[in-house]
This record gives C-alpha cells, structure tokens and sequence, in this order.
C-alpha cells in the first residue's frame, strides 16, 4: 500500500493540466486512468440496495437487496454489516471500486419521493446503520460513498432548491449520521445538488468545514452526477471530483483559473492526493491490492426480508396454520415491487411473487382485484434496437430483452434509434401502444405510421432526462391471435437523454367484474391476504408525493375483501408510509417495504411462522393525512424553510402531542414483552424483559431521553439508544444500551453538556415507554 508519501510525490510528477484531467470523470460511470503514474480508470455504480454497474442493461443482473427503509426496520448493525459484504462481492464481480451508497438523508417527512433509499427518520438509527453499510462494504475492498451531504430530504426542484436550516438543526440532526461515517472510515462521499443557506452544495462551505477541517475527512469528495456547475467557486471549496466527464465546468477553464491566480494549485494537489489516496485502497494503483470480498451469501437476501417485515397488527391470525385455503389478491400478489424508481434501479438477478411462494405451499387462488398503475408497459419480450445513421443506415443492431432501453452502443453518426418486435396479440379490441423518449418520436403498427410527435426536452434533472422520459400512447384495434408488427423510432438529439420505450397494454379487464372475482375468491378461501402497492410514478426520484393515499381503488379493495371474509391479512408493499384506513377492522397488517428479490420467499417464511417479522418502523406511520407534524416539504420560489428545527419525525408528533397510526420503532413480532425494570450504570442504561409470549423471540429495547426543565430548547424526547435481545417464553433477559456522549450533548457552535438529570425513558417504540428514570435514577453527565 502507498503512504501519504508515496502519493504526494506521485502528484508531484504530473503538470497542472495532468492533474485538473484527472479531477473529472473520463467518462459517465469512470474516472480518468493516468499510466504516467499507474493509475487505472476508478468505476462508479449507483447503490444502495444492490450494485448495477455501469451503465443500464437488463442483459446483466444484480442481486437485489431489501430497500433501506427496509434495512432501517431490521434495527441491525450486524446484518446490515453482512450485507455490505455482500455489496462488496457483487461490486468486485461488476468491476465496480466506488459504490455510491449509503444514503444518509432523513425522513423529514413523509411525502419524500426517495424516501425508500434512506434508513430512516431519526439521526442515531440512520448513523448507526449507516456506519454497519460503510464497514461492510469497505472490508471488502471496496468504496463506500456516504450520499448526499446535506439536507437532500426533498426532490422537488433537487437540482437548485436552497435549504435553509438553522446551526443546531444542522449538526444535531442532518450532518449526524454523516459525521459518524466519517469517523468509521468512509473512504468517499458525494455532495448533493441542493444548495444549504445559500450555497450549492457542490461549492458549499461545509465541505471544508466542518468536513476536511473539523472531522479529518481523510477521503474523496464525489459529485452527484452534473452537480458541479461552476469553476473557480466549486474548485476552491472542497469538492474533489466532478462527475461525469470529461465535460463540465473544469478542464481548461480550472487550468486557466489556476494560471490567474483564482484556485490555489495547492488545492488542486489536495484533490489529486485524495483521488489517488482513494485508488490505492481499491487496488487501481499500481502496486497496490484491494481487500478480497468475501464469498456474497445469497442467503441473506431471503434473511433480510423477514427481519424487516414489520408486523403492524395482529389479532391471532397470524401465523397461518397449515391446510389453508388462500386466496392471495392484489397486483403486487403476482408481479411486486422489489425496488423503487430513479437511479438505483436495477435488473434483479431474480424475482419471486408472494403468490409463486405461496403456490408451494398451500392451496392458492389468486385475483387482481384493481388496477392501479395507468403507465405504458414496457414491450416484456425480445426487440431488436438499431441505431441508424442520417440516411437510415444500419450503424448498430442487437436483440434485447424489453422495450425500455436506457442505454445501447454510442455509435458515431448516430441520428436514429429503432426498437422492432412483433406483438403476440392475446385479446382482439383496443391495445394501447406507446413510446417515450425526448425529440421526434414515430410508431408504426404493421406498417401504419399511427403517432408522430416531437417531445421536446423539458427538464434538466438526469432522473427524469435518462431514466423516465414523457411517453406518448395511441390506441389500435388488434385481432387475436394475430402478430402485430411494432416500430418505434426516437431522433436522437444532442441533449435528448438516453431513454427510448416501446410499450403494449392489451384491453384492460372490466373493474366490476376483477373486483368481484377478488371477492368471490376471498369468501371461498379460509383466509384472504390482500397485496397493496404504490407504483413507480409515486415513489420515484425524481419527484415527491402529493398524498400518501394509496393508488386506485386498493382501499376499496380492501374493505370489500374483507367484508366477504374477517380473516383478511394486508401486506403493504410499499418504500415509505402509505395511509391504512381500515387497518383497525381486518385481521392483520404486515409491512414489506421493497424487499427486492426474494420478497416472495422471505414474506412466506414469515406468514407460516417459520421466522419471526423482525422490523421495527424506521419511520413514523401517519393514520390521516391532516395529521402529518411537517408539511412544508416543497421550496418556494427555491427556498426551502427547515422551521420545525430538531422536531422531525416521532419528535414532531410528541411535540403537538398527536397519536400517529403508529410509532417510530412499532413492530409486534409473533409474542410478547413485559419490561420489568431498568436501572443506569453512568452511560450504560441496563433493561430488563421478560417473553411473555408462547414463541420465541427477538425485542428492540430502546432507550429516549427527555429534559423537562432544561434551559435549552430540545425535543420532547430522542432516541439515545437501542439494543436487541433475544428470549424463549417466560425467559428474562437483560439488554444493555450504551448511550453515547452526543446524546446529552447540544450544538453551541462546539458540542456542550448542560449539567443536571436527563429523564430516561424505556420501551418498544417512540409512543409507549412504560419504564420512566428520573430523579435519583436518571442519566447524569459522565
């Protein structure tokens, strides 16, 4: 391995415009390789749950791993731990070095569009977990890229909205969770889009300090991907990358910044040492080896979905008693969501339906019920794509897999890119086709030109440019049993994003009669389990929700299911909180998240009984909407008020003193706890449960503090710590949850402790804490 050094004299050799080259990517997804001094090309590819690699092609698979909503519900360092082993191996597998995950943005309410990519709404749970993925990932050699620093909580104008947010609110809540994996080693992290009061962030002061100067930041600061919009701003603040390239605002215009005296080359050496610091620990130096991953335990893919299952109610239905007749209902029943939208998409390696796992091991009927998702599907069959010069010469041709592509051979010439398939027609009447893209878009159908239009490009956001483009949709009546012949043709322009789409929707089926299939299903079944889903256009980067009702009529669904049979079991398939207004009446209610791709296997496994629903919410579940503590989630005119300071999430609710449809670190599992005592040992609360349940079982004792009487301003109360434990019935055990010193600890422009008691609060969830310290029995200074 090189020392400081080695390195600092292998930046010596290199001239200013050798080293400004290597501050921006040689490319989308890699950095620029520099043979003078035996540096490779470093590659990038999005996380968190799951590595796609470079660039976007179903042909080439990754493991899909739990959201990290869901990772949050585990409450489990180790498990996360393991499955950034897992990340690691999959990384090495792609030829990826950089994993630009986690993400440590907050819940700060429930609307956020991205919110299936952040742990959760509580700053010590997401650092805690955080640093679990960072270790994890990074003890196998390979990058881990804490994201976005900071305060990247809403989507809507991302790209330049400015948060303005307070000092304490800053370091307390949203800088915590990156501060920890900063302290556990993160090795790179990537700046955000926004701006924090009045600085973008790719040129924002914090980035210096307190990042590099107060934290010792020893690593490479990435930006998100275009975020680098400036020259001589962004290169004196301590922005070290700017991706992608080799465009962008650097080059020669920091080389002639540095000639005039603007940027310090000194600052440019910095930038150069961090990058090279960075591939010595992912072996892209000569000389130098990256950590062996270890082997990537696919097992734990199916773990994960059990331990983040949160069992929200129960009224003994659950577990399933074997010999049953299911009648298993909902879309997402037999095609679900494993992940959300946007840039961490990916091509799962697998998938399995509830109703595919639930097929092996009882009798199963299954119903739609409804439709909720009113988007073109993607053409689910082989295509052919060329891309065709000006005079329609073939440039490129190959067969893929389905008719979204988001990326093909960049071929020089390229004026034309076609998809062709001939459409088995299942039903005659009206089909609806579709295509999407930017620029002119042409559809034919059996050699009628049918749609003609031209999309003009609306929008700067990458998400929405490469990844969700507008579609454009005719319908056509087709005959059955017949093959249609389909064309769809995109212009390519110079800045018309990457994302073509053919798309076929056969006639859809009459609503009354899927919906009274899905009850006469459910009235002649012993038990009903009802599926319902948001959909890639709710909860998507991109954008944010405008409500957390669910899509279509699934609550209607739901009551008319459960009126035809009591014993109705929901599972709710979704990233973030969706509202359940009928969650009091049926028999029970399991939350899944995106379980990625053994969501089917994993949710079996917990409706039998053969593994607990470990989760715990990460977030707090609203029961109507008008109750939600934060609403100002959208900027106004690009600014972005952070007024509810420290009070996010359960801390907002306890502050208005509102009872939410369920707390911050709910979860019933399959018995139940009687928390007998507590007591504290300077920074170490001592707990004591006892399983009172008839299984045996696994509890999140957690532990919240509360000042009454302090003379500054805090929360009503915030989590200071947790810890599981496991038990069998009628077995006692002690949990012992370690408090640490940042958790009596207040931000006064240095981190300062107000002498005198806190009062310890101790339970299950954020709501219920039925142990209370206080007095002679509360947690004091150390």
């Amino acid at each position: 391995m090189h020392d400081d050094h080695e390195l600092a004299r292998l930046v010596g050799k290199l001239d200013l415009h050798a080293k400004v080259r290597l501050l921006a990517g040689g490319s989308v997804w890699r950095s620029c390789a520099e043979p003078l001094i035996g540096l490779r090309a470093l590659t990038f590819s999005d996380g968190p749950a799951g590595v796609r690699g470079p660039g976007w092609d179903e042909r080439r698979t990754s493991l899909a791993l739990p959201s990290p909503t869901a990772l949050g519900a585990t409450w489990d360092e180790e498990l996360v731990g393991r499955l950034g082993g897992l990340l690691a191996a999959e990384s090495r597998r792609k030829g990826v070095d950089v994993l630009l995950a986690p993400v440590l943005n907050l819940h700060r309410t429930p609307y956020g569009g991205r919110h299936f990519e952040c742990f959760s709404e509580d700053p010590l749970l997401t650092a805690r977990l955080g640093v679990a993925y960072v270790r994890g990932v990074q003890a196998g050699g390979v990058a881990a890229t804490p994201k976005h620093f900071v305060a990247n909580e809403t989507e809507t104008d991302r790209l330049t909205h400015d948060v303005r947010v307070g000092d304490r609110a800053l370091h307390e809540v949203y800088l915590a969770p990156f501060e920890a994996a900063v302290e556990a080693g993160a090795w790179a992290l990537m700046s955000a889009y926004n701006g924090v009061n009045g600085h973008p962030m790719s040129e924002n002061p914090l980035l210096t300090s307190p990042l590099k100067d107060e934290w010792g930041f020893a690593g490479l600061v990435v930006s998100d991907w275009g975020a680098v919009r400036t020259t001589v701003a962004s290169a004196v603040s301590g922005q070290d990358l700017s991706m992608p390239g080799p465009w962008g605002p650097w080059g020669d215009q920091l080389v002639s910044a540095v000639e005039a005296g603007d940027v310090a080359e000194s600052l440019v050496d910095d930038k150069v040492f961090r990058l090279l610091k960075l591939a010595a620990r992912v072996g892209a130096l000569e000389g130098t080896s990256a950590i062996e991953p270890p082997v990537a335990d696919e097992s734990l893919l199916r773990e994960a979905v059990s331990a983040s299952t949160v069992l929200l109610r129960n009224n003994g239905v659950l577990p399933l008693a074997p010999g049953l007749r299911i009648a298993v209902i909902g879309p997402g029943a037999t095609a679900p969501r494993v992940q959300g939208g946007g840039s961490s998409g990916l091509y799962p390696a697998a998938e399995n339906s509830l109703f595919d796992a639930l097929s092996t091991r009882a009798e199963v009927v299954h119903a739609a019920g409804v439709r909720i998702d009113d988007r073109p599907t993607p053409v689910d069959a082989p295509v052919l794509v060329r891309v065709l010069g000006q005079d329609d010469e073939v440039l490129f041709r190959e067969h893929r897999l389905t008719g979204r592509i988001l990326e093909t051979e960049e071929v020089p010439g390229a004026a034309v890119l076609e998809i062709s398939t001939g459409l088995p027609v299942t039903r005659t009447g009206l089909w609806r086709i579709a295509v999407a893209g930017y620029g002119r878009l042409t559809l034919d159908v059996d050699g009628v030109r049918v749609l003609d239009v031209v999309q003009p490009v609306d929008t700067d956001d990458p998400a929405v440019k490469h990844l969700r483009p507008p579609h454009h949709s005719v319908e056509v009546r087709l005959t059955g049993g017949t093959e249609a012949e389909l064309v769809a043709r995109r212009e390519l322009g110079e800045d018309s994003g990457m994302a073509s789409m053919l798309a076929a929707d056969p006639p859809p089926p009459d609503a009354a009669e899927e919906l009274a299939a899905a009850v006469a299903a459910a009235r002649e079944s012993d038990v009903a389990v009802v599926v319902v889903s948001t959909t890639d256009a709710i909860e998507s980067e991109g954008r944010d929700r405008h409500t957390l009702a669910l899509p279509g009529e699934q609550d209607a669904l739901v009551r008319a299911v459960l009126a035809a049979n009591p014993h109705t079991v929901v599972v709710v398939n979704s990233g973030g909180p969706v509202l359940l207004p009928w969650r009091e009446d049926v028999a029970g209610v399991l939350l899944t998240w995106f379980p990625g791709q053994e969501g089917g296997n994993g949710l079996a496994d917990v409706l039998f009984g053969d593994r607990e629903p470990g989760g715990r919410l990460p977030t707090t579940w609203p029961g109507l909407e008008s109750d939600v503590p934060v609403k100002d989630y959208l900027p106004v005119a690009g600014s972005l008020p952070y007024e509810e300071g420290l009070d996010v999430g359960y801390r907002a609710w306890a502050a208005r003193d509102v009872v939410p449809a369920y707390w911050f670190g709910h979860g019933l599992g399959y018995t139940t706890w009687h928390y007998e005592e507590a007591r504290v040992e300077r920074d170490v609360v001592r707990v004591r449960v006892r399983n009172t349940g008839d299984r045996s079982g696994r509890e999140v004792v957690q532990v919240y503090l509360s000042r009454p009487d302090s003379a500054v301003a805090r929360p009503q109360r915030w989590l200071a710590g947790f810890a599981a434990v496991t038990a069998e019935p009628g077995q006692s055990v002690e949990a012992l949850v370690r408090i640490p010193r940042r958790a009596i600890s207040h931000w006064a422009g240095t981190w300062e402790v107000e002498p005198g008691a806190f009062t310890v609060l101790i339970g299950p969830n954020a709501g219920v804490t039925p142990l209370r310290l206080t007095s002679e029995n509360a947690l004091r200074p150390w």
